[in-house]
């Protein structure tokens, strides 16, 4: 029974609401039975008054033993007149015997193993008693009130199963809900229907929904990671199998020196190709969780960033720094995720620009918009491919260009997750490639 109060809502609201009506109906019952007891010991108190002042005139003549009383046997009365001398002139039933009483109005009066409710009143030198049997009038009463309550205990099964329908009804489109979900094969992610739900329900199930897009999202990057996976790794193991063959096939330290820097060269080149798909496979994961968003500080981030590339810029004489950053610019983010974002834009721009060149970082505020930016003194880029390197895996030039082809792609995917854009121009100041990227709203 517990498990069943705490386990079903239905089951629960079908407890308590039967349980309430049977406490209401218990209680109206109990209210209406004591009413109508009180309201029948007042009538028939009234009776016996009256029927004692009819009698003030005095005694008809036709008048005998049970002749009184005779239009009232219903009610049980028994009537006795006295004397003012104590003589009884009168009794409408010998049986009873009541005492004669000095106490005038009501009273209760034991007389042959019962009690009687008697009233007496004196007029005309004569004394008027009328009397009683209080069984008789508890089972009168009680008859009179089990009348009244029977309605209550008719209504109450009805109302119960009233309520039955009613709360059976209301969860119908929970367990709508329910069987819906239940039937679904493993791989069906599409939304659960809002149809008909009642307003207490329908947050819940678009909620529901709201994860299902999300997991389908986590879904799809798995499938996209796999499948890019499976086509660029082909190439650069290729290629290192083929380079493999190429040193084993060498005659000479010169060409094995040189098939060993190629096969350097490759194993570099597929380590970064599995770093990078390996950050845009976690990236894509936090944000098919919704990661809760937080002030990020952007010049601590771009600190941080230059300080990742700072090994790779020096080995190839790069100037690397931040050029101009407006103070206190903050915006709301993942600050992991903005570092990457960052790190990418300045490892791209490390690796295109020509030793002793020169790259640029810049925060600026414009009002509530925030800007970031990377210049570098490189060849910069034609414009009719601007749009096309911020696809996965495209590689301006030549197949043989360096890189993987996903850090623009990881850049692009990290500033839509923040509400940002992403923009490639010719650099004003350094004549390369400037890749800026617009935050529509501060933290």
């Amino acid at each position: 029974m517990i498990r069943a109060l705490t386990g079903s809502l239905r089951a629960r609201l079908l407890w308590f609401l039967l349980a309430a009506i049977v406490l209401a109906a218990g209680a109206q019952a109990l209210v209406a039975y004591r009413t109508v007891l009180k309201e029948a010991d007042d009538i028939f108190d009234y009776h016996m008054q009256q029927m004692a002042l009819s009698l003030r005139a005095g005694l008809p003549p036709s008048a005998a033993v049970g002749g009184l009383g005779s239009g009232e046997q219903n009610f049980d009365f028994v009537v006795q007149v006295w004397t003012a001398d104590g003589v009884r002139i009168f009794e409408s039933a010998e049986q009873a015997a009541l005492p004669q009483l000095a106490v005038l109005g009501f009273a209760d009066v034991r007389a042959r193993g019962t009690t009687y409710r008697v009233f007496s009143m004196q007029t005309s030198g004569l004394v008027i008693q009328v009397a009683q049997d209080m069984a008789a009038r508890r089972n009168m009463a009680g008859a009179l009130a089990l009348r009244t309550i029977a309605p209550v205990a008719l209504m109450a099964p009805l109302l119960m199963l009233v309520v039955w329908w009613v709360v059976s009804r209301s969860l119908a489109p929970v367990a709508r809900v329910r069987g819906q979900v239940a039937s679904r094969q493993a791989d069906d992610l599409s939304p659960v229907s809002e149809e008909n739900l009642p307003d207490e329900v329908r947050p819940l199930v678009q909620e529901l929904n709201l994860l299902f897009d999300r997991v389908r999202h986590a879904f799809d990057a798995q499938k996209h990671f796999v499948a890019d996976a499976a086509h660029e790794l082909r190439s650069p193991l290729a290629a290192l199998k083929l380079q493999v063959q190429g040193l084993q096939r060498a005659s000479d330290a010169a060409a094995r020196e040189l098939a060993v820097s190629r096969l350097v060269a490759g194993i570099d080149r597929a380590t970064r190709l599995v770093e990078q798909m390996l950050a845009l496979a976690r990236h894509e994961a936090s944000m098919a969780a919704g990661a809760t968003p937080e002030p990020v500080d952007l010049a601590e981030v771009a600190r941080l960033a230059i300080s990742d590339a700072v090994a790779a810029a020096q080995a190839r004489r790069i100037d690397i720094g931040i050029s101009h950053a407006d103070p206190a610019v903050v915006v709301n983010g993942q600050p992991e995720a903005l570092r990457m974002l960052l790190r990418n834009l300045i490892d791209n721009a490390v690796k295109y620009t020509p030793e002793e060149g020169r790259v640029d970082v810049g925060i600026a505020s414009h009002g509530a918009a925030v800007e970031l930016s990377v210049d570098d003194s490189g060849p910069g880029l034609p414009e009719e491919e601007r749009e096309r390197v911020l696809d996965r895996f495209y590689r301006s030039g030549e197949p043989q260009a360096p890189g993987s082809g996903l850090g623009l792609a990881i850049v692009k995917s990290i500033a839509e997750m923040h509400g940002a854009t992403v923009a490639l121009a010719a650099s004003p100041t350094l004549g390369g490639l400037r890749v800026l990227v617009r935050f529509t709203a501060k933290g």
